[in-house]
């Protein structure tokens, strides 16, 4: 029996995993804060423990549960406060022991959500082999010095391990004042959305997309750093126009009318050959369709339901 303990399970990208772990056959165990959500279980196979993993002991719940697998995405990650909050340096001492508790209770494979604000973004194509790390913020390093720990422990831990590095994901229910969120939310609500000239190149990413990737590599036997993004870079502005297209309030994007964050890189691709190549992913979602999935639910599910309150999420 796969048995997966599964962190922030209730966030952005966690309760999109859930689907792909019960259709791989794991037996599933949700930590979260509030315990089991309203509602009935997804599934016979999904279990929900009460566990703050920063304050309550997660040595006895993993001893409790004895999981043969391990999907870590929990993190702090409010909008806006995520890339310096001092949180940060608790979440990495939080998840070190956590990789502890389940390599005591002979866990046999874990994987973390990393980010690619680990790498050096002076390079315009990412790597997990050849770009440099030099992360520029708080958040960046955190999540570096974990995995440069993870992976200088593991064969003390005798867990397999693998690092996904996630580059800009969306999806309906993202946090209230990220880029897509804020477009669908204004135009849904009449207003203009001002916006910077929309020069920047990213690889954006369907959050079912990045939940399924995860999933992959967590089934797999690829180790060490993997990049969690498709092979399609686009402009911020393509994509912004693009959703508001969708929502009807194409004129109501006023391109300029915000200056660019400081020192943000103009072009960012990621190398996916090891997600594609070794992991043997490929994304369903390309971007239309992924935005129509993004605006449809997101006005489906209204603007005060859409935004998860649990800030313990993984970010980019």
């Amino acid at each position: 029996m796969k048995r997966v303990l599964l962190t922030g399970g209730t966030g952005f990208i966690g309760q999109e995993a859930l689907p792909f772990l019960l259709e791989r056959g794991y037996e599933v165990h949700i930590a979260a804060r509030s315990g089991e959500p309203d509602g009935p279980a997804a599934s016979s196979a999904v279990h929900y423990h009460r566990c703050d993993l920063l304050r309550d002991s997660c040595e006895a719940l993993v001893a409790g549960i004895q999981p043969t697998h391990l999907l870590h995405f929990a993190w702090y990650a409010e909008h806006g406060a995520f890339w310096w909050a001092l949180e940060n340096l608790d979440w990495v001492a939080a998840s070190l022991r956590l990789a502890r508790a389940f390599a005591a209770a002979g866990g046999a494979r874990a994987v973390f959500a990393g980010t690619c604000a680990e790498y050096d973004w002076g390079f315009h194509t990412l790597d997990e082999g050849l770009t440099p790390i030099g992360p520029a913020t708080l958040y960046g390093c955190s999540k570096a010095s974990l995995y440069r720990l993870m992976s200088s422990a593991a064969n003390r831990l005798r867990s397999s391990l693998a690092w996904g590095r996630i580059f800009f994901p969306y999806g309906p229910r993202d946090q209230a004042g990220r880029l897509l969120s804020t477009v669908i939310d204004k135009i849904s609500a009449g207003e203009v959305v001002a916006c910077s000239d929309g020069s920047q190149a990213r690889s954006f990413i369907y959050v079912e997309d990045v939940a399924r990737a995860f999933v992959e590599l967590l089934d797999s036997r690829v180790e060490g750093a993997v990049n969690i993004a498709t092979d399609q870079v686009y402009t911020v502005r393509e994509v912004v126009l693009s959703a508001a297209r969708l929502c009807g309030g194409e004129s109501m994007v006023q391109f300029g009318a915000s200056p660019p964050q400081p020192n943000e890189p103009p072009f960012m691709r990621a190398s996916v050959r090891r997600l594609y190549d070794e992991v043997g992913f490929r994304p369903r979602f390309d971007l239309i369709r992924g935005l129509q999935a993004t605006v449809g639910l997101r006005c489906t599910l209204g603007t005060s339901k859409s935004i998860d309150k649990d800030i313990n999420l993984t970010h980019v």
